[in-house]
């Protein structure tokens, strides 16, 4: 009841101000207040306002946009913990635990391993989620959601130009949320910062960011046995979730993430003229990584196995990667844009002991160096854009290569065809290769073939009619989390090909008032579906409402998302290693999960209101996320997306 009075005297209040003619004491260039005849004068400030497009949002790969300030259905589906679209991913039961996911995307190319612990990986700040700015004048993004039971998730971005040249911001995110199931409290925090420069000649140029991360989850394994039959027969005492038993309450996972990234370049060669031409530059990136994996638990739980420890269990991993790579950049406006670059990776993954198992040694570390080499091409001619990238190691401790190419077509303004091909062969995630715990079983040193993953994307996007994407994908010595005979995880290297095919359709219609957005996936494992699981349908569809009201002070929208996916063998989740595993025995069956929201903007704020899986009120909720691990009940919740302009 607090939260829904608080919400309704934001919107009068920030209405009735809204409502008014802007206009106020100021204070004028003296710092004094203007008085005549002891009364106090309003001043008015007669600035023209930047536009929009002088509010600039530059990517990790130089694409710039600019700030956005509107309200759509698409924004509503950002309005979330992970501040994208989450069609694919499925929650678990509180606000900032892991994700099931219900598709996948092969376009990531690399050689070097990824550390591992993916399910810690949703909400993590990678080098391409790092935006820098370029504004006309100080700029802040506020992002308010409340939680599910005693917290909240901020958000708060700040960035300044001090002089056309130079651009910092600083970022943090934080979230804490008690959840509604006992030992499921999470604590996320996620802190961003960065600056642009270049001189005004324009011959150099740099952008770099750090970014501190830490992951905190308590862990309690699912519900136990006898839990899940309660949940699933809907017996009433046990609507209050903190009521049903869970497998243990003594235990947390805890990731530590610290990034240090530079991006700078010098034109040696610099074209006078307006429009760029041989040009040639010199440039090098950095990117040091640094990262902790803890699992605690006071007491040892029989679902792992036995145990080295009779009590205070400790795992811990650490992580360091360093790479460092140059590159020389020739450009031609006929040619196109040609790049050589020469990188090295220098690894470090390991713990600090070594561990005998059944008179097999387990190594304490994997250290090394991995020198590459490859070429970049870019070109735009007319409506017709192409690009590629390649990448090789051509000798050290892992080896790998990636080829990507990618080529798009406006055959008119409102119409896009494009296709992108790639093929990598990089080496399997750190963690298959070489694990260690106070659990027994978990302790493991493997020396699996890299895998190849081939890759073959179309795309066709209209304004009109909506976007269609079909990918099918190829994967040879498919490496994954599964189970041994005794019913143990273990990383496992698949013998055989996978095949996966997905076609993804979106749209949105409007009909006057109302609008109509629909998100539509397919999805088809053809070789590999016992180690490979995913839903063959996806559905979202949202039916709303939209208009100004109050003499267009305010922008609303309101209406009703549904979403359906298909049932399947959803992978079970491991808090030991803070990852997925593939099991086929429980079968998670597809739901419908409606929300009802109402949404409004009042000048640069966006405010939400919305009532999450609502359906269940009438229907009742006995939906699992994952094997054991329950789906959110209904809740309401509501928060704000403010822009301020100085």
């Amino acid at each position: 009841m607090k939260q829904l009075l608080l919400l309704s005297v934001l919107i009068t209040w920030a209405t009735t101000v809204t409502a008014q003619d802007f206009i106020g004491s100021e204070i004028n260039p003296t710092g004094t207040q203007n008085r005549q005849n002891n009364s106090q004068q309003t001043v008015v400030d007669k600035r023209e306002r930047p536009p929009i497009t002088d509010y600039k949002i530059i990517s990790a790969k130089n694409d710039t946009t600019y700030v956005d300030t509107t309200l759509s259905i698409y924004k509503d589906y950002k309005w979330n913990y992970l501040q994208k679209d989450d069609f694919e991913l499925l929650p678990f039961n509180n606000v900032g635990q892991p994700y099931t996911k219900l598709g996948y995307e092969f376009s990531d190319v690399y050689i070097a391993p990824k550390f591992g612990a993916r399910a810690k990986h949703f909400n993590h700040y990678e080098v391409e989620d790092i935006n820098y700015y370029n504004v006309a004048t100080p700029f802040t993004e506020l992002y308010f959601k409340t939680v599910l039971e005693q917290g909240q998730n901020l958000d708060a971005l700040f960035t300044s130009n001090t002089s056309p040249q130079f651009n910092f911001f600083v970022a943090y995110k934080g979230l804490r949320s008690l959840g509604k199931y006992q030992s499921s409290l999470t604590s996320v925090g996620n802190l961003r910062l960065g600056f642009s420069y270049n001189t005004k000649n324009k011959r150099y140029y740099i952008k770099s960011h750090f970014v501190a991360q830490d992951y905190t989850i308590n862990e309690n394994g699912g519900l136990t046995e006898e839990a899940v039959q309660q949940y699933i027969d809907e017996i009433q005492e046990f609507d209050d979730r903190s009521v049903l038993e869970v497998n243990f309450q003594d235990a947390q996972s805890l990731m530590d993430s610290r990034r240090f990234y530079l991006d700078h370049k010098y034109y040696i060669i610099k074209s006078s003229d307006s429009i760029p031409n041989n040009e040639v530059s010199v440039g090098h990136k950095m990117n040091f990584t640094d990262k902790e994996l803890e699992y605690t638990q006071v007491t040892p739980s029989s679902l792992f196995g036995d145990s080295f420890e009779t009590t205070d269990l400790q795992n811990l991993t650490e992580f360091q990667d360093i790479y460092n790579e140059g590159r020389l950049t020739y450009y031609n406006k006929t040619l196109g844009e040609f790049t050589v670059k020469a990188g090295y990776t220098d690894f470090n993954y390991g713990y600090n002991r070594t561990v005998n198992v059944d008179n097999t040694f387990i190594a304490n570390r994997l250290l090394g160096g991995i020198p590459q080499v490859g070429a970049e091409y870019f070109n735009t001619i007319g409506k017709f854009k192409v690009k590629a990238n390649l990448m090789t190691s051509v000798s050290g401790d892992t080896n790998g290569n990636y080829f990507l190419a990618d080529a798009s077509y406006s055959i008119i303004d409102e119409l896009n065809i494009g296709a992108t091909i790639s093929s990598n062969d990089r080496s399997p995630n750190y963690t298959f290769q070489l694990y260690q715990s106070d659990y027994i079983n978990y302790n493991w040193q493997n020396d699996f073939s890299n895998e190849s993953i081939q890759n073959f994307e179309v795309r066709l996007q209209s304004d009109k009619y909506g976007k269609l994407t079909a990918s099918n994908t190829i994967i040879d010595n498919y490496t994954y989390f599964g189970l041994n005979e005794e019913d143990q995880v273990k990383p496992i290297q698949y013998d055989e090909t996978v095949s996966y095919l997905r076609i993804k359709f979106q749209n949105n219609f409007n009909f006057g008032y109302f609008g109509l957005a629909n998100t539509i996936m397919y999805q088809n494992v053809s070789d590999g579906d016992t180690v490979f699981n995913v839903p063959e349908v996806v559905l979202r569809h949202s039916l709303y409402y939209q208009d100004y009201w109050f003499k267009k002070a305010l922008y609303l929208q309101a209406g009703f998302t549904g979403k359906y996916f298909s049932g399947f063998n959803a992978n079970g989740y491991d808090p030991v290693l803070s990852d997925f595993f593939v099991q086929n025995d429980e079968r998670i069956e597809g739901f419908p999960a409606v929300d009802f929201f109402f949404n409004a903007k009042i000048r640069q704020a966006r405010v939400f209101f919305k009532l999450e899986n609502a359906n269940s009120i009438l229907l009742g909720n006995n939906n699992f996320t994952a094997p054991n691990y329950p789906y959110r009940d209904f809740v309401v919740r509501f928060g704000i997306v403010w822009d301020f302009f100085l």
